[in-house]
């Protein structure tokens, strides 16, 4: 079997908007050779509910519900009453509140959809869309003209300035312990952010349903089991690939596949590490998925190192050109992660070696 390069769309390719966008692109780059070479990873849900108003960024939470805490690195965050106006700033933190019926007055486009701010698998959700905030570099003054009641920032970089400067504005969910530099999964997103506003039953309800899914796909997937996965990516700044801690290294494990433990080894504090050129055989493994991250997929596949390791020369490597898949797989929402399995999974199963 051939290599093909799936229709896709670079997750980090590029961001619109303003200059701190463009500075969080060059920052989200550069971490794996500091901290993330790439931006971590996605999903779908049918079950979403609407907004009661347009001011407000709630449907309506049990009265009974609150106050809630909700366990973060930076302490315990109590929410004594129900959020009427709250804004998204950490990746995928918008799409998991529109997951539970809630819409934030702001959010942060990580991943620069553009429209509201939201992959294809949540539109639709916004009344009314939500003013635009910066990425790792969030302009507070922004927020706080916004005179939220609740800040969402669960998956970032957990930085404790960026924190403490939020929490002056009002309530911030931040990273939980162990969650720096992006490393939250969204079950771990849904169940702080579905606590926060009130509603954790319906965020379970959420859970489960994903949970039953990739059991369903791991099931129907047997020649998944046991095999190992390189999640790799090429920028300009060179090679890196995924480790454990990260959204897409999750969701092949979920599906009964091992990422690599050649890569694994040199797993840090970072969600991915750098891989040099001559060292690319190291990518080796029964299926390789590739990233190309600003670049053409050409410049991933005619790369003669590239070439020459084993899964690649027997066709059992893939490559995400621009398209909504890859975004999916990047995002790590709720909301995506579904339409990743429904997606992705067959993309994996034509390259996976049996």
């Amino acid at each position: 079997m051939g290599m093909k390069n799936v229709r896709l769309r670079n997750p980090l390719a590029r961001r619109s908007g303003t200059p701190t966008r463009s500075r969080a692109s060059l920052g989200l780059l550069a971490l794996p050779l500091a901290a993330v070479l790439i931006g971590a990873t996605g999903c779908s849900s049918d079950d979403s509910g609407d907004s009661a108003k347009d001011t407000s960024s709630t449907a309506s939470a049990s009265a009974g519900a609150f106050p809630v805490s909700v366990d973060t690195k930076f302490g315990s965050i109590t929410v004594k009453e129900q959020p009427e106006r709250v804004v998204a700033l950490g990746w995928g933190d918008a799409e998991t509140a529109l997951a539970l019926g809630v819409q934030p007055v702001g959010e942060s486009d990580w991943l620069a959809f553009g429209g509201d701010g939201v992959g294809p698998w949540a539109k639709g959700l916004y009344t009314k869309s939500p003013e635009k905030i910066g990425t790792m570099e969030p302009e507070y003054e922004k927020i706080a003209a916004l005179k939220p009641d609740l800040i969402l920032d669960t998956k970032s970089s957990g930085d404790q300035t960026r924190y403490d400067t939020l929490s002056k504005i009002a309530p911030v969910i931040g990273v939980p312990k162990g969650g720096d530099q992006y490393k939250l999964s969204w079950e771990q997103q849904t169940r702080m952010v579905s606590t926060a506003l009130g509603k954790k039953a319906e965020g379970d309800k959420l859970i489960q349903g994903v949970e039953d899914k990739f059991a369903a796909a791991a099931k129907a997937h047997p020649e998944f089991k046991d095999k190992t996965v390189t999640l790799a990516s090429k920028t300009s700044v060179g090679w890196g690939a995924y480790v454990s801690g990260t959204g897409r290294v999750d969701f092949i494990k979920r599906l009964g596949f091992k990422n690599n433990p050649v890569i694994e080894k040199q797993a840090g504090d970072a969600f991915s590490v750098s891989v040099s050129e001559e060292n690319l055989d190291q990518f080796d493994a029964d299926l390789i998925v590739t990233a190309p991250i600003g670049l053409k997929p050409a410049q991933v596949t005619s790369d003669a190192l590239y070439k020459k390791i084993p899964a690649v020369a027997d066709g059992h490597a893939m490559v995400f050109d621009e398209g909504g898949l890859s975004q999916a797989f990047a995002t790590d929402s709720i909301l995506s992660t579904t339409y990743a399995i429904d997606h992705v999974v067959p993309e994996f199963a034509k390259y996976v070696k049996k």
